[in-house]
């Protein structure tokens, strides 16, 4: 047993629902339903999380998000996943949804997470939002008609410990993962839904939620939505994947649906950060922290 106390206080079993949205909300949340139902049904033992991808109920589409958006709480997508972590008695890391706020009327790409008693124990609004042009690649502008969250999200996870929580493109920077390791939020993992497409996906999925392990010593655990094989809309790429603080691949999915189960061990994380101590060999008397000052949210 390493000297260096775990973050991550025991095992976490999840099962990473990896599944595609068509275009009837009913139908996607009835897709829902099934996935985690059979996910609980069909693990070895106890369940602990269940983790959606990004735009789990709608199309991933600029001219489609603001037709989808649901108020939170009252919504009916919340109102679900709240149902669901409590009938089932798990954490449900809920993807992310079309958000409206009434208050502003501004559209928002944001992930909900729930506790066993269905409660929202965490809130995160998409903070850097997807605005890109790759010639002969794909073309994509998410700020056409979504508003970037202003928070970092970091929160506790019962008696498992602290975790981050970032959507997609916020994987791309790594300030919010090592807002999330440092002390004091010492975050076991870094939850990632996200919906890379098939020019960014082969590029840098994998590349990314390893580096955002090895760069913390932490989980990364990346949720995608299925491929939509034959369709005319956005082609996520797949490969829903749960990283461990060395950087190795204990669980990948393929390209189609599926139910992709992994546990988290909780003896990796300081064996990690014992044998290779990066974590704590910061030289900030040559470079600025940038956990200092930074805005972080837990709902």
């Amino acid at each position: 047993m390493s000297s260096i106390k775990a973050p991550l206080s025991q095992n976490l079993k999840v099962a990473l629902i990896q599944i595609k949205a068509g275009a009837q909300k009913a139908a996607n949340l009835q897709k829902v339903t099934t996935f985690i139902d059979n996910a609980v049904a069909q693990a070895t033992g106890k369940l602990d999380l269940v983790m959606l991808p990004e735009c789990f109920n709608s199309p991933y589409a600029v001219d489609k998000f603001r037709e989808y958006a649901e108020n939170i709480p009252n919504g009916e997508t919340t109102g679900l996943l709240s149902k669901l972590a409590k009938q089932h008695g798990l954490y449900i890391v809920g993807g992310s949804i079309p958000e409206l706020d009434d208050s502003d009327n501004n559209v928002y790409n944001t992930s909900l997470t729930f506790d066993p008693e269905g409660n929202i124990i965490a809130k995160h609004r998409k903070t850097h939002l997807f605005d890109i042009d790759i010639p002969g690649g794909i073309t994509f502008k998410e700020s056409v008609t979504l508003t970037g969250g202003d928070k970092g999200t970091v929160f506790k996870l019962g008696n498992f410990g602290n975790v981050g929580l970032g959507i997609c493109y916020d994987i791309r920077f790594p300030e919010l993962a090592i807002i999330a390791s440092r002390k004091p939020n010492n975050a076991f993992a870094m939850f990632y839904p996200g919906a890379f497409n098939t020019t960014t996906g082969p590029l840098h999925w994998h590349l990314l939620a390893r580096a955002r392990a090895v760069d913390n010593e932490m989980f990364a655990i990346l949720c995608s939505p299925a491929r939509d094989v034959g369709g005319d809309g956005y082609q996520a790429y797949g490969h829903s994947l749960v990283v461990d603080p060395s950087g190795n691949i204990v669980a990948e999915a393929g390209e189609g649906e599926e139910i992709l189960y992994a546990e988290l061990d909780k003896e990796l994380l300081p064996k990690a950060r014992e044998s290779i101590p990066v974590h704590f060999q910061r030289r900030f008397d040559v470079y600025n922290d940038v956990t200092e000052g930074a805005k972080v949210s837990d709902k």
